[in-house]
């Protein structure tokens, strides 16, 4: 830990106005304990959490019977079923009335190319009310698939909706995907139904993706139907499509509304959501989520964590490929309103979404940590050009943040925030570690871990630490996790994907360090971690410290098997201007040595042009580190950028 000087504390009045004082105030009437703070109220969730999670369904109102079990088979993590005798409509819990006094629009919209729609209440129940009447014209019934392969759009959510309103299952990915990776999604759970649209804008180009479409269409013998929603201007015809098996978003809404929409009951455990994996190393896993699961995670994230009132204005740059997306739609059970925003974070400069949450006055805005490094990098500061007066928390996902980026944030952005470091994944559509409005916030650390999540750290030996470097685990069952992984008949592969590690233990894969105050301290994925001389070193380590130099643009870090051990090569991209001379070498090699340690310092440093990444945004240094070692990457079409792999082939630097 570098230091223990709090960047933020909560003010007495912002933590007697937060949720989460309500909550403890609510637990100790329910419990008889006495839960003076946060760490009171997270042991007590780990302890009685049946009771814990019993209470967020009740605090948090949740529309459905509760049923008398909260729990059964609970000491076995893998088979335990929470509130098995629930019924509920997770639609039906996102279309509640909004509350007194708030306003009825629930949904704010914008694109590039100036493309702006709000979306009240109202008009948002007609919507989902007409294309749920059309989805079982349709056939669809509880347990079908429906696909979206949409940009990040109101309609996206209507479409959602109606599925779930039907006990329906949703699945979706962004146009930015290519068809093989979206034939490889979608054919594995077979939709009945798909959704998608003509385009999408990135960097002030309008895409064309009906030929995509087309492809997916034809390789996909589930679909009854395929659904184009207009939105890039592209005249809607599908090339290739000789049958005409495709018909336009207004034939949809078209349909006649039902003045009262029929939610169809579903079980805690039914499944809700599909998501994917980024499949870059081998074919992507078919997550699937379960409705009662997802919902009160959420709730709990939301409220509990993110402090989100009824109101409040809800942002999370994302993709309907990314689970963030499934995250900030379950605002709206919160009474929040959604904010949606379609393309570059940087088109056509980056006060882009700066400009967009001062306008409509964004009470929590959601990113990712290589936005906040590129904001960084280019010098912006909205704290000087914006008023962000409404702006409370501020959440950052996707990699590690690093401490320099949360001093950027304090400095640039806005001094009254909290800064919510936040980490878990498609996984468990949720976190394991969050924040919390009325905990401080140290520099390089995430807030807390969540409550009702049992997160321990784990040394090779599989002993609980802490102060050290271990792996993420989770002791104990929790509602989101996994229902089981789409056609994984036998359960092996979920099994394998958590549990082959520590037996009972769900084994996350970060490589983490919980500090003596409760914070967790993230240094990457742990089967990316660096292992020269038998030491473990997170790539996180490197990369926060090589990537504040001037020169530095971005970089990805591996380990090559050499002369029976393992070295550290760096590769780096420059800013344009500069090249890797062997001064900047020494002056990379002695900023990683005075920060870390002699074994975090690089026997290699390459320049490289770009870094692959996935569709989220996540640098693959498994993929890097299969090329370097000349073995098959697999579905490199999972890629945003799969070129960028050849940059990494047989160079004559690894040879020596």
């Amino acid at each position: 830990m570098e230091q223990t000087t709090a960047l933020w504390s909560p003010s007495p009045e912002r933590m007697e106005r937060a949720l989460i004082d309500d909550f403890i105030q609510f637990a100790e009437d329910r419990s008889g304990h006495n839960l003076k703070n946060y760490p009171d109220l997270y042991q007590w969730s780990i302890d009685q959490h049946e009771m814990f999670w019993s209470a967020v369904w009740d605090f948090s109102k949740v529309i459905g019977e509760k049923g008398l079990r909260i729990l059964v088979n609970g000491d076995d993590i893998e088979q335990a079923q929470w509130f098995p005798d629930a019924q509920l409509n997770f639609a039906e819990n996102l279309l509640r009335e909004p509350a007194t006094g708030v306003a009825t629009i629930v949904i704010e919209f914008k694109a590039e190319d100036q493309i702006r729609s709000r979306m009240s209440y109202a008009q948002l129940y007609e919507q989902v009310s007409r294309v749920a009447n059309w989805l079982k014209q349709m056939g669809v019934v509880k347990g079908d698939r429906v696909a979206g392969y949409l940009p990040n759009m109101p309609e996206t959510i209507v479409v959602m909706l109606a599925t779930a309103s039907l006990g329906g299952i949703w699945t979706s990915t962004s146009p930015d995907f290519g068809e093989d990776s979206v034939i490889e999604r979608f054919g594995q759970t077979a939709p009945k139904v798909l959704f998608a649209t003509d385009g999408y804008f990135y960097n002030g180009k309008r895409i064309d993706i009906r030929a995509k479409v087309a492809a997916v269409q034809q390789a996909l013998p589930s679909l009854v139907q395929t659904v184009i929603l207009p939105f890039v201007g592209f005249n809607p015809t599908l090339p290739s499509v000789a049958d005409g098996s495709f018909i336009a978003w207004q034939e949809v809404l078209a349909t006649p509304a039902s003045e009262q929409i029929n939610f169809v009951p579903c079980s805690f455990n039914d499944p809700l959501y599909v998501l994917y994996s980024s499949g870059t190393t081998g074919k992507p896993k078919c997550i699937t989520h379960k409705v009662g699961g997802v919902l009160l995670q959420h709730l709990k994230e939301q409220q509990l964590h993110s402090d989100l009132h009824p109101g409040d204005r809800l942002f999370y740059f994302t993709t309907c490929g990314w689970m963030m997306w499934n995250w900030l739609v379950s605002g709206l059970a919160s009474n929040a309103s959604l904010v949606l925003y379609e393309g570059s974070p940087f088109y056509p400069n980056g006060n882009v979404l700066w400009d967009y949450a001062q306008e409509v006055g964004v009470s929590l805005f959601g990113t990712s940590a290589k936005y906040l490094e590129a904001l960084h990098k280019a010098g912006l500061e909205p704290i000087k050009t914006h008023d962000l007066s409404a702006l409370r928390t501020l959440c950052s996902t996707g990699s590690v943040l690093a401490p320099e980026s949360f001093d950027y944030v304090y400095r640039s952005i806005k001094q009254d925030v909290c800064l919510s470091s936040i980490s878990g994944g498609t996984d468990i559509v949720s976190c394991f570690v969050l924040g919390c409005p009325i905990l401080p916030v140290y520099r390089g650390e995430s807030q807390c871990r969540g409550l009702g999540m049992a997160v321990e750290v784990f040394n090779e030996e599989g002993q609980s630490v802490v102060g050290e470097k271990g792996e993420l685990v989770c002791t104990k069952t929790f509602p989101s996790q996994p229902a089981f992984f789409w056609g994984d008949e036998t359960g092996q592969k979920y099994h394998e994907a958590y549990f082959a590690r520590f037996p009972n233990i769900w084994h996350h894969g970060d490589y983490v360090e919980l500090t003596e105050h409760g914070g967790v301290i993230i240094f990457g994925r742990s089967d990316a971690t660096l292992n020269p001389g038998g030491v473990r070193i997170g790539t996180a380590e490197i990369y926060r410290h090589v990537e504040q130099l001037d020169e530095v643009l971005e970089s990805i870090a591996i380990g090559q098997d050499w002369e029976h051990d393992v070295r550290v090569v760096l590769f780096i991209v420059l800013r344009e201007g500069y090249s890797l001379d062997e001064a900047l070498k020494k002056k990379i090699r002695d900023t990683i040595r005075s920060n870390c340690t002699p074994r975090h310092v690089p026997a290699k440093i390459i320049q490289v042009a770009a870094i692959p990444r996935t569709k989220s945004g996540k640098i693959v240094e498994l993929a890097v580190r299969e090329v370097v070692h000349h073995r098959p990457v697999k579905n490199t079409h999972a890629l945003a950028n799969p070129e960028a792999l050849e940059l990494y082939r047989d160079l004559a630097e690894l040879q020596v």
